[in-house]
C-alpha cells in the first residue's frame, strides 16, 4: 500500500496537532516542503510559541514590543538569532549613523532550562559609550543570581567541566533602528576557568569574527559546598592586539553582522576551535610585538651610549 502524502492531511490537523510539537529548524524545513505547508508554518503563533520558549526574555515588555516590529514579527526574530553567526568585517566603514539604542535580550540556561532572563537597554550615541570600550554589563554590581549549582569541596577539573556541560547562554542583539538582531553567544562555553586573581569561576561565551571576538564572560561566586551564584554577566569585543573596542567600532561591526552575517547551524566544537585560534593569534602578535619592542629598545639604548661615548671624547680629548 502506498504512503500516504502529507498534503493528503486535513490542515486542521496539521496546524493543530503536528506543527506544534516541531521546534524551529524543523518548522522551518517544513515550510520549504511544499506551498501548503509553507501557509501553515509562517503561522505567527507558531513562532511566537517557538522564540518564548527557547529565549524566555522575549517575553519582556519591551522586546516583545521591538519583535512585534519586525517585518515577519518572531519569525525573523527566530531567523536572526538561531543560528551561528559567521561575519568578516570589511575593511572599510559605513557613514550611516548609529542607532540610538541597542538592545539586549539575554537568558542564562543550566542543562538546559532557563535560570535567569533580562533585557537591557544600552545608548549609543553618548559620548562616553562611543569613545569609551564597548563593556555591557547586565547585572548590578551588588546582584547576585542564584543556581541549582553547588560548589564542591573539591576536584576542581571536574567542576570546571561541569560548569561547561551545565550552562548554556543567549545574547540577542536588537537594532531597532534597522529590525535586525544577532545572537553574540556560542551558546556553549568555550572556556571554562577560575580566576587568577579572585579565586571565581569564570565561563566563557565567545564569537570570533576574522579579526574581532565577541566575548561574554560569566562569573560565579559561592564557597565550598554551597550554593553557586552568577555575580557578573558581561559582554565586550576586542581585536587582535587584545585591545577592547571601543563604542564607535564595536557598533559598526555589530551592525554589520545583522545585515550582512551568515546564519549557520550552531556547532560547540567548531566555536571552541575559532576562539582557541583567536586566543593563540592574539598571543603570537603580543609576543612578537614585546620582541619588536624589546629590539627597537635595545639599539635606542645602544644609539644613546654610541652618542654619550662620542660626546665623552671630544670633551676628553678635543678640549
Amino acid at each position: 500500500m502506498p504512503s500516504a502524502d502529507i498534503t493528503t492531511v486535513h490542515p486542521d490537523i496539521i496546524q493543530s496537532h503536528i506543527l506544534p510539537l516541531l521546534d524551529g529548524p524543523a518548522l522551518a524545513s517544513a515550510a520549504s516542503a511544499t506551498s501548503q505547508l509553507r501557509r501553515l508554518c509562517i503561522e505567527h503563533h507558531l513562532w511566537h510559541n517557538i522564540c518564548s520558549t527557547t529565549w524566555p526574555s522575549l517575553n519582556d515588555p519591551l522586546a516583545a514590543a521591538l519583535v512585534s516590529t519586525f517585518p515577519a514579527g518572531h519569525r525573523s526574530i527566530f531567523s536572526d538569532s538561531f543560528p551561528s553567526i559567521h561575519y568578516s568585517p570589511p575593511n572599510h566603514h559605513p557613514t550611516s549613523p548609529p542607532p540610538e539604542e541597542l538592545v539586549s535580550a539575554v537568558d542564562l540556561y543550566h542543562k538546559g532550562k532557563p535560570v535567569f532572563s533580562r533585557v537591557i537597554r544600552t545608548e549609543t550615541r553618548k559620548g562616553w559609550f562611543l569613545c569609551s570600550p564597548l563593556w555591557v554589563d547586565l547585572l548590578d554590581s551588588n546582584e547576585l543570581v542564584p543556581t541549582p549549582l553547588m560548589f564542591p569541596q573539591s576536584n576542581e577539573e571536574e567542576w570546571l567541566k561541569e560548569l561547561e556541560e551545565d550552562l548554556s547562554l543567549s545574547w540577542i542583539m536588537i537594532d531597532p533602528t534597522r529590525k535586525r538582531a544577532v545572537n553574540l553567544s556560542s551558546r556553549t562555553p568555550v572556556a571554562a576557568r577560575r580566576h587568577w586573581l579572585t579565586g571565581e569561576m569564570e565561563v566563557v561565551f565567545a564569537v570570533a569574527m576574522d579579526l574581532v571576538q565577541c566575548i561574554i564572560k560569566v562569573t560565579c561566586c559561592g564557597k565550598s559546598g554551597g550554593a553557586m551564584h552568577v555575580r557578573e554577566v558581561s559582554l565586550t569585543m576586542e581585536d587582535m592586539d587584545g585591545r577592547h573596542m571601543i563604542g564607535r567600532d564595536s557598533v559598526v561591526i555589530l551592525q554589520g553582522a545583522m545585515e550582512s552575517g551568515k546564519r549557520k547551524k550552531v556547532d560547540s566544537l567548531e566555536a571552541r576551535a575559532r576562539y582557541e585560534k583567536f586566543c593563540r593569534v592574539k598571543r603570537e602578535r603580543r609576543e612578537r610585538k614585546m620582541r619588536r619592542d624589546k629590539a627597537v629598545d635595545t639599539v635606542a639604548m645602544l644609539v644613546a651610549f654610541t652618542i654619550f661615548a662620542l660626546l665623552f671624547w671630544c670633551m676628553t680629548f678635543c678640549a
